[in-house]
């Protein structure tokens, strides 16, 4: 069985690691696909993807993006575009596969308002355009496991017939690979074919809670950083910012140097 993490942020977005540290955390973790999901952007997925071919590394990269949308986060994969955050959740299901994208509910149930409810899933799964479907629900994450509203999502997810899948939903690079997907086959287009089919298994186990107020603390010091550094090359207008993750991402515009990605 293939294995794969589809839920990662970096530098680029909440995340604390670089696109380099996750690769290699990947490798470590013996995975086969990761899919690197920054919110409201594709940048440092697209890097990595870049990165991960010109390095020869076993694990694939897909492009992906954690959408906020009006009824929960939605994470998307085999992206061409960033797509646009706030609108509705439908909308977004339905954006995501105008550019043949799959869509994921991303940890669902739980009564906050960047979770999906299980009566607008359903709702969505009862439309008669399947343009309007999400291919696959989060039954694991490792983030919300321990709440007890959780408990119950392996069976919602069974019983809507989508895609179970497991993802770490990590920020920082040593939790790559606390929960996964297994899929028959090792490629992005298996993985693919086994959403598709409904045919995905996962396996993790959730963060301690002190592991996660830690890591809140790790991002609080992150922000200060970035903010420090955006300031600093305002003021020196040397055309620098915050460390985006990727080689070329302290440029302004960031833009991906493959002379330093190899």
């Amino acid at each position: 069985m293939g294995r794969a993490d589809l839920h990662i942020h970096s530098l680029a977005s909440d995340g604390i690691s670089s696109v380099q540290e996750i690769l290699d955390a990947a490798e470590v973790a013996a995975l086969d696909v990761i899919s690197i999901t920054d919110h409201e952007r594709i940048d440092g997925a697209v890097a990595a993807q870049r990165m991960a071919e010109q390095q020869g590394r076993r694990v694939s990269v897909i492009v992906g993006e954690e959408i906020s949308t009006r009824g929960g986060h939605l994470v998307a994969l085999f992206l061409r575009e960033r797509i646009r955050p706030w609108q509705s959740l439908r909308t977004s299901v339905a954006k995501v596969h105008e550019q043949g994208g799959i869509a994921i509910v991303a940890h669902p149930l739980v009564p906050y308002p960047l979770c999906a409810s299980g009566r607008s899933i359903l709702k969505l799964l009862g439309e008669s355009d399947a343009r309007f479907h999400p291919d696959a629900i989060e039954a694991f994450n490792p983030t919300t496991a321990g709440m007890r509203w959780t408990r119950r999502v392996p069976a919602f997810v069974a019983e809507t017939g989508r895609a179970a899948i497991g993802s770490s939903d990590a920020h920082r690079a040593a939790d790559v690979g606390q929960a996964v997907t297994l899929f028959a086959g090792t490629t992005p287009d298996e993985l693919r074919a086994a959403i598709e089919a409904a045919a995905t298994d996962w396996e993790g186990s959730f963060y301690p809670w002190r592991s996660q107020f830690t890591m809140f603390r790790h991002q609080m010091g992150k922000n200060v950083k970035a903010l420090r550094d955006e300031v600093r090359g305002k003021l020196r207008r040397d055309g620098t910012g915050r460390d985006l993750g990727y080689p070329g991402g302290r440029l302004r515009p960031p833009r991906f140097d493959e002379r330093e990605a190899g």
